[in-house]
């Protein structure tokens, strides 16, 4: 069971209020034997979500239509150590920083990745500045972004603002833009996809569109320029933050992100492009996304502040190469 993930099932009508340990303890699969002592250490370290945010509280009040994901994580030999990493901050005062994560790295330690993470180089550059509710492994850690998706982060450093920006994000009330690179033109070039999320049936590693379950999702998306309708440079917001949910939502359009190697297998495009092209888009070593804008509430200053970072070097190289076309 180390190391697996358990999706609940939705909390119906009659768990509505109840505790989230309480509801956990009969809400996982019965072979799980999993004891409350156990849930409530996993919830308090950080290995409880919901929608990608981190659920520290056993006595969070769980609501009808509500579900959770939680980890079991493997035994692990050492804490996250402090690394001398450079870091790209965009924000920092006593309660919060803010940080362009580049490609390719890790927010937070994980089987096969234990160094190199966004949360050892905070570890070094905020010392014991860090909101512990994240746990050993996240401390700090609020939201995540992929491995290869670069962009904008926000981190707490106390339990306040940890609290108060896990708040808006279980409400959806964080703003955030990203860019996406896409294969084929989006048809129509603006709109918005509205399709429930969840665990694919097939691979446990992968999310997809479910007709029957999963949680809703909503992204808005806008064409900015098309690529000899080969390729799109497309503007995503989010109304809601599942998890790979602007992947899953442009693929199931036909739009899979450039340099996607999960979300693009088998994906088989109408359009017939030319060998040069297809070089062009297939060579891109990563997922051509990127967190352009975030804007939240400043828990303590209660003031909306908002970031925005410019396109990392190579998707300013992919967009030249596009243009050339």
């Amino acid at each position: 069971m180390e190391n697996d993930f358990f999706i609940t099932a939705p909390a119906d009508v009659s768990q509505n209020g109840l505790r989230l340990d309480k509801f956990l303890l009969t809400a996982l699969p019965q072979d799980a034997a999993v004891s409350r002592n156990r849930i409530q250490f996993l919830i308090k370290n950080g290995f409880v979500t919901s929608e990608e945010n981190e659920i520290a509280d056993c006595a969070f009040k769980v609501k009808t239509g509500d579900s959770f994901c939680v980890e079991f994580p493997q035994p692990q030999d050492a804490d996250p150590q402090p690394e001398n990493i450079a870091l790209d901050i965009v924000y920092e005062d006593d309660d919060l920083i803010v940080v362009n994560k580049p490609a390719g790295m890790t927010v937070h330690p994980a089987p096969g990745a234990y160094n190199g993470t966004l949360v050892n180089a905070l570890l070094y550059h905020c010392r014991d500045n860090l909101s512990g509710i994240g746990g050993v492994k996240r401390p700090g850690i609020v939201h995540r972004i992929d491995k290869e998706t670069s962009g904008l982060l926000v981190v707490a450093k106390n339990d306040f603002t940890h609290q108060g920006l896990s708040q808006q994000f279980f409400e959806h009330s964080i703003q955030r833009t990203y860019f996406a690179f896409t294969y084929a033109v989006p048809n129509p070039l603006s709109g918005k996809i509205v399709a429930n999320i969840g665990r694919s049936k097939f691979d446990r590693k992968k999310m997809a569109i479910l007709n029957n379950g999963g949680k809703y999702a909503a992204t808005s998306y806008k064409t900015l320029q098309t690529f000899q309708n080969f390729a799109a440079l497309v503007q995503c917001n989010l109304e809601t933050g599942r998890t790979h949910q602007i992947r899953v939502h442009l693929s199931s359009i036909g739009c899979a992100l450039i340099g996607d190697k999960v979300y693009r297998q088998n994906h088989k495009s109408a359009l017939k492009i030319p060998q040069k092209i297809a070089n062009t888009l297939n060579s891109f070593p990563r997922q051509a996304l990127h967190a352009a804008t975030l804007g939240f509430i400043h828990p303590r200053l209660q003031k909306f502040l908002q970031f925005q970072t410019d396109l990392p070097d190579d998707l300013n190289n992919l967009l030249q190469q596009l243009n050339n076309l």
